[in-house]
């Protein structure tokens, strides 16, 4: 019964979002339901390649603001063997707390949608479904977002940079004189250790950046940018990913690296989305323009040596 009042907060929380947009459109004309679904799922599929078009933009349309960037990521990991120390010893202890489980079936180990990362995927769920059922466009929108920079953070923090960077973990007493067993160690440029592209769980070579991190502030973003409010998505992405924070087995770079290309993932895709919208209502428009008739009416005055008159002339 508890799991189940969980599960039914979290999806209210979200769809709540589409009744009020529902509410403040509710005189405008009422579109078919299919369609509105058919549009937002065939313009999530075709704006992929300009998804990753607009992430290349974002970082490359200002070197300067990449290069401070870049440059701070270097100075924290530079510090990652104070930071962490200080993380695994003052902080994990201090905010040491686990949620209620809500995952839905009892032999259901699916990523994504069994433990912490459930309080993440369902909402996106409630989100979608309760948005068809309102006939919210903008809802619709915002759940096919976020799940497309959820998709995105695997891709690209998982399964690209993770391979790239190849870190290993910290060991989890960084300050003592306790042996290290590999993959973990205590070196925080420990980086570039040869591993395979692997979709899985991995240990080794998988620090940088946070999968985690990357996912839920890429959602976190979406929502923000979607329904302008910073409040609730980050703070409640924040209270999620500092569940079982212990587990996550991090140094503290690799989270906020995780972070800021997740910041990156979900605006980017948020911008591209707006800007192919953009693009259909030119096309609507100027549609609709050269269906249009238009009639322009003219009196000529007519002088003769045989008449005087007007003539009327109509052009369409």
């Amino acid at each position: 019964m508890k799991k189940i009042i969980i599960l039914a907060l979290l999806l209210c929380s979200l769809t709540g979002f589409t009744q009020i947009d529902s509410l403040n459109h509710k005189s405008s004309k009422k579109k078919n339901r299919f369609k509105v679904a058919g549009r937002v799922i065939k313009n999530s599929i075709i704006t992929i390649p300009g998804d990753f078009g607009q992430m290349g933009q974002n970082i490359s349309k200002d070197w300067k603001t990449t290069a401070i960037y870049t440059a701070g990521i270097i100075g924290l990991i530079a510090v990652d063997g104070y930071t962490t120390t200080f993380l695994h010893e003052t902080i994990e202890p201090a905010i040491d707390y686990t949620l209620p489980d809500i995952t839905i079936g009892k032999n259901n180990h699916m990523a994504w949608l069994s433990g912490e990362d459930a309080y993440i995927s369902y909402p996106l769920i409630g989100l979608y479904a309760g948005s068809i059922i309102v006939n919210s466009e903008k809802g619709q929108r915002a759940a096919a977002n976020a799940f497309k920079s959820m998709a995105y953070s695997f891709i690209i923090s998982h399964i690209a940079l993770k391979a790239v960077f190849g870190r290993n973990r910290p060991h989890r007493s960084l300050a003592d004189n306790e042996a290290v067993n590999p993959p973990y160690t205590r070196d925080n440029w420990d980086f570039f250790n040869t591993k395979a592209i692997y979709g899985g769980s991995d240990h080794r070579g998988t620090a940088m950046p946070s999968l985690h991190a990357t996912a839920y502030y890429a959602v976190a973003k979406v929502i923000q940018m979607e329904y302008d409010n910073y409040w609730i998505p980050y703070s409640f992405a924040t209270f999620v990913f500092f569940a079982n924070l212990e587990d996550h087995d991090h140094w503290v770079s690799d989270m906020l690296v995780g972070g800021l290309i997740g910041t990156i993932i979900g605006r980017s895709v948020v911008l591209n989305s707006r800007k192919h919208i953009e693009k259909d209502k030119n096309k609507l428009a100027i549609r609709k323009r050269s269906n249009k008739i238009e009639v322009k009416k003219q009196l000529i005055p007519q002088i003769s040596s045989s008449m005087v008159g007007l003539q009327f002339v109509a052009t369409f």
